[in-house]
């Protein structure tokens, strides 16, 4: 491979803000894999956030950008699943296996896609140097006969239409708005452009802990529930971002409430592939030698805390701490009190994916 901008890159970043700012260019957040991709003739290469080869995990990809890229390009984008019920990550992460033929059946079961939202080189020419406004105009003519696996993202000037689509389309599974300077050059690592995303509340029961890594008198991260119309106590996801002394005040205040697996709502995690997890058939697909055991507390202490959507019944994204809620009873932290954002077609975004016009 002999390109003007080589792997590996950083893929350049965005900084949180609260409200879209004037003057930018809008797309929506995708939710997927962020990857920077590079082809030269029949070489391709899938570049991850991290920087590590995402390739072999995405077979049918691979022979789209042959197919549908132009020759010699780097383009930096997004490796989504589309389904008829907005963007599937959790179809996504189970890509990441080390086992190729399961890769490969489920690449013809849950094929993937990529959005590209940035052009970082096409031919012999570097446009990292060049403003947004011409790395786009010339992302969508070298694109102009992609797909059906390849897209372009949308993208507008227009402020208003850029809030609609902050509100509208998270029905899709969509997790927010990206906005870009217009005379953004490409900084790889650097967080020059700005996000907006959805941020509400949530009351939850705190059902166990995960022990820090550093050692076993401090939190690692605090394990959250929320009771479902039956009654049973779903897992819903994590917070674990606290100093260290917060961290050991937190084993220490967490101790009275310490519980058995027989006695806990989860107590089928004791017998979930030798896993005491809280979620069934949760692995670290990242890193496989993370541990995931917990320790079991009684559901009584509630926490509220901030995130931007769900992924079905779990938050997509790692809780933030907001407050602890000791006149909430835990019994009434149900997924009654979430906000339900409306249905959005995938296809109503970029024409081909999701659910199909009738």
């Amino acid at each position: 491979m002999m390109l003007p901008v080589m792997p590996p890159i950083s893929p350049m970043l965005a900084r949180p803000v609260p409200t879209i700012p004037p003057d930018a260019s809008y797309e929506p957040k995708w939710d997927g894999f962020r990857s920077i991709c590079f082809r030269d003739g029949a070489e391709v290469q899938l570049g991850s956030r991290n920087e590590r080869p995402l390739t072999r995990y995405f077979p049918e990809l691979v022979a789209a950008v042959t197919a549908e890229l132009p020759e010699r390009c780097v383009i930096d984008g997004e490796i989504i699943i589309a389904t008829d019920r907005g963007l599937d990550f959790e179809a996504l992460q189970q890509r990441i296996h080390p086992a190729d033929s399961r890769v490969r059946m489920l690449a013809e079961q849950t094929p993937a896609s990529f959005i590209a939202f940035d052009l970082l080189a096409l031919g012999d020419d570097d446009y990292t140097r060049r403003p947004f406004t011409e790395r786009r105009a010339t992302l969508i003519a070298a694109l102009a006969g992609s797909g059906p696996s390849v897209h372009v993202t949308p993208a507008t000037t227009d402020l208003a239409t850029a809030r609609r689509w902050f509100e509208d389309f998270e029905g899709a599974g969509l997790d927010g708005v990206i906005a870009k300077p217009l005379t953004l050059s490409y900084q790889p690592g650097k967080r020059v452009m700005f996000k907006i995303k959805h941020e509400r509340t949530a009351d939850c029961v705190v059902a166990g802990y995960r022990v820090h890594k550093s050692g076993g008198d401090a939190i690692g991260s605090l394990l959250l529930g929320l009771y479902k119309s039956d009654g049973t106590l779903a897992s819903v996801g994590v917070i674990g971002a606290f100093p260290m002394t917060k961290r050991r005040q937190l084993f220490t205040e967490l101790q009275p409430l310490v519980a058995t697996l027989d006695e806990h709502p989860w107590s089928w995690a004791a017998h979930e592939a030798g896993e005491r997890t809280p979620r069934r058939n949760e692995s670290s697909r990242w890193n496989a030698g993370k541990d995931l055991t917990f320790v079991p507390l009684r559901p009584e202490r509630v926490v509220e805390v901030r995130y931007d959507h769900m992924e079905g019944e779990r938050f997509r994204h790692t809780a933030q701490f907001n407050r602890w809620r000791p006149d909430r009873d835990a019994r009434t932290c149900t997924y009654a009190q979430l906000e339900q954002p409306s249905t959005f077609d995938l296809y109503d975004i970029v024409p081909g994916l999701g659910r199909a016009p009738n």
